[in-house]
């Protein structure tokens, strides 16, 4: 059956309206050109009206029948043959309907099968756990690609700014990724020059050449004592005070001053002269002036080495590590000045043994530092020469990165999955089983009925009902081919195109209500079907309205009850009297049972619009009268006009019968009690109570309600009487009379 039918921008309806939801039994209300029969189309033709939705339940359509104008127009002149089972097929109908009933049972199955996979209204389930499983898989990819997304943005396009899209990336890699894990600050590093502008290739540091600076360390004259000869007179004296320097830099004043010493201030020997020349011979002399050239040297050296290194650090590179060469260079700075320190007191005191503070370590330390930023010089301009595939290189490591992030993550999703669609599989597979299962015995159920299914039951049908309200003129007959139907004169001429438009409608209308028991073709005698009214009193007298609204009211009995083919009624009128007859069960509050729903439509300025009652929003004046009546009220003075003006409407409206041809109706006391109601009431409607009035009695009263029934009763509108008291009579026919019911 229909769940919901929702109505979006269609004439006479603008814009969306609300969503109606739709039970076993609705009623919808309304005056001529608001919309009824676009409603009716709607349910109808939904796939004509692409705009408007119709959901039905467990997403499976029932056969729609519809009795509107297109209906009418269509088959008036051309009623085909309705097929239904004969009385004497009954077997055939046994069968038929144990086959509908095994058809039942797989339906239930299916449905059941089908609320575990969708859930009770298409948004559960199987289904809703895995979109719901897919949704947070989805939400924790983004997580990761936000996090990334700042230092990893090239490797996510396209697909970096739609969730679902990296979503499918991230399960695309995860199948075929075979990248290397790398640390996250090594791909972040690469990122650096891979992913952005093509990047240039870079100059290799230069390597600095320490060789002639480190050698100056093992020079032999820094181990050696420089002093003067040993076979001269005066070394014994100098070496046992050990103070040859001392009497190298007195010499100095010595010779200036001729030979006179610039201490004792004696006038010294030529013998002595002689050996203080002898003494600093000209091997003496080489090993100073070997240390003044090594002093000299090494300050040429150890500057060409520092400016070397100040030249790497006048001009960096994203390669070198310049804190650390900094620190180095320091290091160095501060070494060759103790060593020049070093070599300037050995030309001071060269008779001293000494040795210079080694470069070696700091040395190497830098060049260590040179090399790394060489390596990495090296491996940036082996990316420039082969930078796309660096970038696809990269691109995949980062993925692979990810991944590894995401493998809890992925582990839980695949295995939850797996679950989730082998669930959703089986019951996939449950479901197909029961439409197959219900396809076979639906093909069962056709051919038992292609076998018993006869078109001319409906004729006969059809022709007891016209007679019975006095339409003698013509009749229906069965057609020439055997499978339409005809209307004719009883001389067996044809009726169609002589047919008031009253009689055109009961005659359409009564072919509708049996093709509700039937089908138009040999098949489909016994499918489910929904059932729509839309005006089916349209040009009705009130004798046939009656009837059809009694018609309509066993075709809602039937689909409440759910035991025979009809599973849903939609009535749509703009008749109040046919609206309230076809609807007379409700109860005293007029509350709208759990299986009906009520619909008014309405036409505002400019659109038509529609409106859902819990309640049955259409009440009359004539039903105010009957709720007066229902109140029973013995202290009511205005009761007998109340009384007089239903009888009046009834049966002089409704009925088309005179007051004054009611009491003809009784024999005897009731007849006398019947011609007082009519002069009560009449007095009752046209004269003013004076001040001597006096109240009927209880007893009264009571007898008047009580001969209100009857008239009713014995008028064969029993029927209406019950309807219209919410089937509470006054008080019995025979025997004492009882109090009047209470609303």
């Amino acid at each position: 059956m229909i769940e919901s039918i929702t109505i979006n921008d269609t004439v006479p309806f603008v814009g969306a309206q609300p969503t109606l939801r739709a039970r076993t039994l609705n009623f919808v209300f309304g005056a001529n050109g608001v919309g009824k029969t676009t409603i009716s189309r709607i349910i109808d033709q939904a796939d004509a009206y692409p705009k408007c939705a119709v959901k039905w339940h467990g997403g499976q359509p029932l056969q729609t029948l519809v009795l509107n104008r297109d209906f009418i127009d269509e088959n008036f002149g051309q009623l085909k043959g309705i097929f239904t089972l004969g009385e004497k097929q009954k077997g055939a109908q046994e069968q038929i309907e144990a086959a509908r009933g095994e058809i039942q049972i797989e339906r239930e199955k299916r449905e059941r099968s089908r609320q575990t996979l969708e859930g009770e209204h298409g948004d559960g389930g199987k289904k809703a756990a895995l979109a719901q499983l897919e949704n947070e898989f989805k939400e924790k990819c983004w997580t990761q690609k936000v996090k990334h997304d700042a230092v990893f943005m090239d490797a996510f396009v396209p697909a970096r700014n739609h969730k679902d899209k990296f979503k499918a990336r991230v399960l695309t890699e995860h199948t075929s990724n075979a990248a290397e894990l790398h640390p996250y600050e090594e791909l972040a590093a690469r990122a650096e020059t891979v992913f952005g502008d093509r990047p240039v290739e870079r100059v290799a540091v230069s390597a600095i050449d320490v060789a002639a600076l480190l050698a100056h360390e093992d020079a032999p004259v820094l181990k050696k004592p420089v002093i003067g000869k040993r076979d001269v007179d005066i070394t014994a004296m100098i070496e046992k005070l050990g103070n040859s320097d001392w009497v190298r830099q007195g010499r100095a004043f010595y010779d200036s001053n001729d030979g006179t010493c610039p201490f004792c201030q004696q006038q010294t020997s030529e013998a002595f002269a002689a050996s203080l020349e002898a003494y600093f011979d000209e091997t003496y002399a080489a090993d100073k002036q070997a240390i003044d050239e090594l002093l000299t040297s090494y300050n040429v050296d150890a500057q060409a080495v520092q400016q070397a290194v100040a030249d790497v650090l006048a001009a960096p590179s994203e390669f070198v590590d310049a804190e650390k060469l900094q620190a180095q260079k320091d290091i160095l700075d501060g070494l060759v000045r103790e060593n020049v320190l070093i070599l300037q007191g050995k030309q001071r005191a060269s008779s001293q043994v000494v040795a210079l503070k080694s470069l070696t370590g700091v040395m190497a330390t830098i060049k260590q530092l040179i090399d790394a930023a060489n390596t990495k010089v090296a491996e940036h301009n082996h990316t420039v020469r082969n930078f796309d595939s660096e970038k696809a290189a990269l691109k995949a490591q980062v993925w692979r990165y990810v991944l590894h992030e995401l493998d809890l993550d992925l582990t839980s999703y695949d295995k939850m999955k797996l679950a989730l669609n082998k669930a959703i599989q089986s019951l996939g597979q449950q479901i197909s089983a029961s439409d197959a299962s219900i396809d076979v015995k639906v093909a069962e159920i056709r051919k038992l009925e292609k076998q018993a299914t006869s078109v001319r039951p409906t004729v006969a049908y059809i022709n007891t009902i016209l007679k019975k309200f006095g339409f003698t003129s013509f009749s229906l007959a069965i057609g020439d081919d055997e499978r339409s139907y005809k209307l004719i004169r009883p001389t067996g001429e044809d009726a169609g195109n002589t047919l008031s438009e009253g009689e055109k409608t009961f005659v359409v209308f009564l072919y509708f209500y049996h093709l509700l028991r039937g089908s138009i073709t040999e098949t489909g005698v016994t499918a489910d079907r929904i059932v729509v009214f839309d005006d089916p009193v349209s040009s009705l007298d009130s004798d046939i309205l009656f009837i059809v609204s009694s018609l309509i009211r066993e075709i809602c009995e039937e689909a409440r009850a759910n035991t025979k083919h009809i599973k849903q009624v939609f009535v749509l009128t703009h008749n109040v009297y046919f609206h309230r007859e076809v609807t007379f069960w409700q109860g005293p509050n007029g509350d709208a049972r759990a299986d009906e729903s009520f619909w008014v439509v309405r036409k505002r300025v400019a659109s038509s619009v529609v409106e859902e009652h819990r309640k049955n929003p259409i009440k009359t004046s004539y039903e105010l009268l009957w709720h007066e009546v229902r109140r029973a009220d013995p202290e009511n003075p205005g009761l007998e006009n109340t009384l007089r003006r239903i009888l009046e409407y009834y049966f002089k409206v409704i009925g088309c019968k005179r007051l004054d041809q009611l009491c003809e109706e009784f024999d005897g006391q009731d007849k006398l009690i019947c011609q007082s109601l009519i002069s009560w009431t009449n007095a009752g409607s046209h004269n003013i109570l004076d001040p001597f009035y006096v109240t009927p009695s209880d007893v009264s009263v009571e007898s008047y309600l009580r001969v209100f029934q009857m008239i009713f009763e014995e008028s064969g509108q029993a029927g209406h009487y019950l309807m219209m008291m919410h089937n509470e009579p006054v008080g019995p026919h025979e025997g004492k009379v009882v109090a009047t019911a209470t609303e």
